[in-house]
């Protein structure tokens, strides 16, 4: 039996200088890779794609889907305008990954969201977003785009006892690191919240049932070397995905 394969969405960086200003680059960071690799799966990149069907060919390759972080989501995807505080989007991308996560649900394949991933969970399945929490969310006090390094925890969740979350990681309180102003607001029907942060923004969301599909506002992937905990996320997430191989 092969290891997992683990497919993460990839980012668009468009060069603002050097031999080829304006192009458009496809990446992800490296603690992705590092992440999967570590947890005993192989990681490969979901470029975007504008076919469905190539989509479908495209997860019929891998056995687990992690949706990436990144910027803000298109609100006209949850009937709103743009909030002036709205920051830069990729339509294609955010209709993309919006189609994949449906497909992977369909399809069986366990979904790990992360920060912009659970955001994208949220919406896939019919729920909104915070277009910005600071100035919507009434009780948003903490502030939720740290200013130190990426592994660095810079506050804390709330996590609910016996849920899924809780399973992987053990335990009711977890520091996490925090790089988002957007946000998940009503949760989509048939998941359920979590974790919260202490000023009740949304960290955590999943669906129960057979399929994995779990949603964290924070960075794990930054955070595997400085709080190893955060390993048991993408550890759980191969494991799911080693169900689906034959």
């Amino acid at each position: 039996m092969h290891k997992p394969v683990i497919g993460i969405t990839t980012n668009s960086l468009f060069s603002e200088s050097g031999a080829f200003p304006g192009m458009e680059r496809v990446y992800v960071n490296q603690s992705y890779l590092h992440s999967v690799e570590k947890a005993g799966g192989i990681p490969v990149l979901l470029p975007t794609l504008s076919s469905n069907a190539d989509m479908a060919d495209q997860l019929q390759r891998v056995d687990g889907v992690i949706l990436s972080g990144g910027g803000d989501i298109n609100p006209l995807l949850f009937d709103e305008e743009p909030d002036a505080k709205l920051d830069f989007v990729l339509a294609d991308r955010d209709e993309y990954e919006i189609m994949l996560t449906q497909l992977a649900y369909q399809s069986g394949k366990p979904i790990l969201g992360i920060c912009r991933g659970i955001q994208v969970l949220n919406v896939a399945f019919g729920g909104n977003l915070y277009q910005d929490i600071h100035s919507q969310a009434a009780n948003c006090s903490l502030k939720h785009s740290q200013s130190s390094r990426c592994d660095f925890a810079g506050h804390t969740v709330d996590i609910v006892s016996g849920s899924l979350l809780y399973d992987i990681l053990g335990t009711t309180t977890m520091p996490v690191n925090s790089f988002h102003h957007q946000a998940v607001k009503d949760v989509a029907a048939g998941f359920i919240v979590t974790a919260r942060t202490r000023d009740g923004i949304i960290e955590a969301i999943e669906k129960p049932g057979k399929a994995f599909l779990l949603g964290v506002q924070w960075h794990p992937e930054m955070l595997v070397d400085s709080y190893p905990v955060m390993l048991e996320l993408f550890k759980r997430l191969v494991k799911e995905a080693e169900k689906g191989i034959a």
